[in-house]
């Protein structure tokens, strides 16, 4: 992250761990620190005040924050005056432990009461140790600056427009550290997407715990569900590409599957975990769907749009899983087959009722955890060859790796990679695919080669224009 030029010159260092929404946090903490003075550090050296963001979800994730913390003694000793704070789930988690195991610790704030945190930092800064882990009546967001340009938030930007999870799968902390379902009104949403076009961001993902949840009070004072939200967002200026993120099979309405159809905007890529093949399984995680259903959206997604890819969330070794259950979850990838997955090793997290039941030998874990990523990471390999020579609209994001290369993402999230001056970032632009690499793609711009010698630009293609007919697919 980067800041605008600034008077102000107290330093802050952010820290994130974890998630996508962590990653939206810390951005809106900077946004409304920076209302109290705060410029963002280049490193931790020169910072005034370094915040750690901290998730909760893995296995001895404050066990890392802690030492992370440890490593920050000598810069304390050195200048007494440095602020260090403990935010996100961790700090949600642990509250006042935190203080007790790492005393050089200043702050320690929630995920729900960030938008405290210039208060704290003043008191904190007269000597005054600050903790917050409430779960305030007032939504944080109506005392949140609007996104600014504080932040450079690049082509594509995170928009939290959903918080916490009513579901209490039997292996997941984030009820508990998150809270309960709640989402943001329309109208605080729009307001921050129209500033994000104007800041020249192209893309949005909007993100929630649970975002397909989504049930945010709209002007006319009825509830908008996230498909009524998305095809409003599409109509405004500048944004060319909407995507969402974490989803919840349950809450895959009709009318969001029918997004996918009509919404030219809305990306093609489904983010969907399942956790599990296996419905004993998926009964014990309390997920609240079978495999079966699971099917069944993805089949209802796949027919309102063709060319969608899949992804999922798998987790391997949940207590009780027997060899036959997890064989169930191999199955169930070989029908889905998956352009991209993320899968895990279960991790007991204290408080949640699977952590108290037979767990299962951690040994067995690692050999399933194995298996199972050989089957996705092949089907993740198929999916990127299978555009190879197709035609597909990338937003170019960044510079490359190499001298005179920009990187963007396709439609299905894939990293692409091409030949082009910077004139060119922020624009889409039709690309064909060359090469599958390990975790890229390599393509050439395939439109305006003579504009682009003369330092000319590019129109933005879609998946409305004809690109979207040369072979783009997905996955069958």
């Amino acid at each position: 992250m980067s800041v605008k030029p600034s008077s102000r010159n107290r330093k802050l260092y952010v820290s994130t761990h974890g998630c996508q929404m962590n990653v939206h946090d810390s951005e809106r903490m900077v946004d409304v620190l920076g209302q109290s003075g705060f410029d963002l550090a280049s490193n931790r050296e020169e910072a005034d005040f370094i915040l750690i963001n901290t998730c909760h979800i893995r296995e001895k994730a404050a066990e890392k924050v802690y030492s992370e913390l440890g490593r920050y003694k000598p810069l304390k000793r050195a200048r007494p005056d440095l602020l260090i704070g403990v935010a996100g789930c961790v700090a949600q988690a642990e509250g006042a432990e935190i203080f007790r195991r790492q005393p050089l610790v200043d702050i320690v704030v929630g995920p729900q009461s960030y938008h405290r945190l210039p208060g704290m930092v003043e008191k904190a800064a007269s000597g005054e140790k600050q903790l917050d882990t409430e779960f305030p009546e007032e939504d944080k967001f109506d005392h949140l600056p609007g996104v600014s340009g504080r932040v450079r938030r690049n082509f594509s930007s995170f928009l939290t427009v959903q918080e916490g999870c009513d579901k209490f799968c039997s292996f997941c902390v984030v009820p508990y550290t998150r809270g309960a379902e709640s989402s943001r009104p329309v109208a605080s949403v729009l307001a921050d997407a129209r500033n994000l076009a104007d800041d020249g961001v192209v893309e949005i993902t909007l993100l929630g715990q649970n975002v397909n949840a989504y049930h945010g009070i709209g002007p006319d004072g009825s509830e908008w569900s996230l498909a009524r939200l998305i095809r409003v967002v599409a109509e405004l200026d500048g944004i060319e590409r909407i995507r969402f993120t974490t989803s919840h099979p349950r809450d895959m309405s009709d009318d969001l599957i029918a997004a996918f159809g009509d919404t030219d905007k809305l990306m093609p890529y489904l983010h969907l975990p399942v956790q599990s093949g296996s419905d004993r399984v998926l009964r014990a995680m309390n997920r609240r769907h079978t495999s079966a259903y699971y099917r069944n959206v993805i089949e209802r997604t796949r027919k309102a749009r063709p060319d969608i890819a899949i992804s999922g969330d798998f987790i391997v070794g949940f207590p009780g899983e027997t060899e036959s259950d997890f064989r169930q979850t191999l199955r169930l990838c070989d029908e889905i087959v998956y352009a991209q997955a993320y899968s895990f090793k279960y991790s007991a997290r204290p408080g949640t009722p699977a952590a108290e039941r037979d767990q299962v030998d951690e040994a067995e874990k690692s050999d399933r955890l194995a298996r199972l990523q050989e089957v996705l990471s092949s089907q993740q390999r198929e999916f990127q060859r299978s555009q190879i020579d197709r035609v597909l609209p990338v937003l170019l994001e960044k510079r490359g790796r190499l001298d005179g290369q920009l990187t963007g993402r396709s439609p299905y999230m894939n990293s692409v990679h091409v030949q082009a001056g910077d004139m060119l970032l922020g624009r889409i632009v039709p690309a064909r695919i060359l090469k599958s690499e390990p975790n890229s793609l390599a393509g050439e711009i395939v439109l305006g080669h003579e504009a682009i010698a003369r330092g000319g630009n590019l129109p933005n293609v879609s998946l409305s224009d004809p690109v979207r007919h040369e072979g783009v697919t997905g996955v069958a």
